[in-house]
């Protein structure tokens, strides 16, 4: 497990067959010390993250299913989300 520094706040890298993974929380902690939770909360609710979760999930998910997604990402896109 390696850590860098950024913004005064160490951000722990994990590997994991041969892929580097970072840290959310840690990011996170860069804009909230006391509740990244929250910061990452709000990231997830975006269209664009939403967006881009979808893509994955198509690229990487045999089981994924386009229809039940699509439902999440026009309900991302209202303000209520």
């Amino acid at each position: 497990m390696a850590k860098i520094n950024v913004k005064e706040t160490e951000i722990t890298i994990f590997k994991k067959e041969e892929e580097d993974y970072i840290s959310l929380t840690d990011i996170a902690k860069t804009r909230d010390k006391e509740n990244p939770s929250q910061i990452i909360s709000l990231w997830l609710r975006t269209y664009n993250t939403i967006e881009f979760i979808g893509l994955w999930e198509m690229l990487n998910n045999p089981d994924f299913k386009p229809h039940i997604y699509e439902g999440f990402k026009n309900e991302s896109a209202k303000p209520h989300f």
